[in-house]
């Protein structure tokens, strides 16, 4: 499936340009949670499924800034979707070459200003995750929360939080260790995203391939 395909190549683009941070003892985790959960090439159609009734069930189970960062999560994986979608309809038929496929489809599709809106969606989202590690009692209220969820079919949701909350209490025990690296993910994004948007097909084509010639 075009879509699939897509998504396994974009997958491994984001472990190339960040090869480093998911190497390192101090970003790994928190990269590899980047790569699994929001640039991942999983299926996610029991996150689907949870998604088409989450703002009811999500809202009366979870604490209002745990519900918000679950909501915030639902909006940005729509527009991923939806992006993701655009783009495998657009990939040329009978290009065997997926990098020139790949940039060719991203030109014929565009949507710049909702690149730029999902990069700030998965940084906020970031952002977020790291606040509610400051929050006292949270964790215990995430372990408490495990049955609640489960028996209204948010297993999935809940397996999300909970990681994503481990996963930035631990980088944030650096000294500005979320701040650097979800700084360093921005740059290396937002760089990306103005190649492939602005730069001509050859030149799009070359940076990537650079790229995925750098993963480890």
């Amino acid at each position: 499936m075009a879509v699939e395909r897509l998504k396994r190549l974009q997958s491994r683009r984001f472990a190339a340009s960040h090869a480093d941070l998911l190497a390192s003892a101090a970003f790994g985790a928190a990269t590899r949670f980047f790569l699994e959960e929001l640039y991942g090439a999983r299926d996610y159609s029991e996150r689907d499924g949870q998604f088409a009734r989450i703002a009811g069930a999500v809202e009366k189970l979870f604490p209002k800034d745990v519900a918000d960062t679950a909501i915030a999560l639902a909006r940005l994986h729509v527009l991923t979707e939806s992006l993701d979608h655009a783009l495998a309809r657009a990939l040329p038929v009978n290009e065997e070459d997926e990098i020139r496929a790949y940039v060719r489809a991203w030109k014929s599709v565009g949507r710049r200003a909702d690149r730029d809106r999902q990069l700030q969606a998965v940084l906020d989202l970031g952002g977020e995750l790291a606040r509610l590690t400051r929050l006292p009692g949270l964790r215990m209220m995430l372990r408490v929360m495990r049955k609640p969820a489960a028996a209204a079919g948010l297993t999935a949701l809940q397996r999300f939080l909970e990681q994503g909350f481990d996963t930035f209490a631990e980088v944030s025990r650096q000294p500005q260790g979320a701040e650097r690296f979800l700084a360093t993910v921005a740059e290396r994004e937002r760089q990306l995203i103005q190649v492939l948007s602005e730069a001509d097909a050859v030149a799009c084509e070359t940076a990537l391939r650079t790229i995925l010639g750098q993963a480890l």
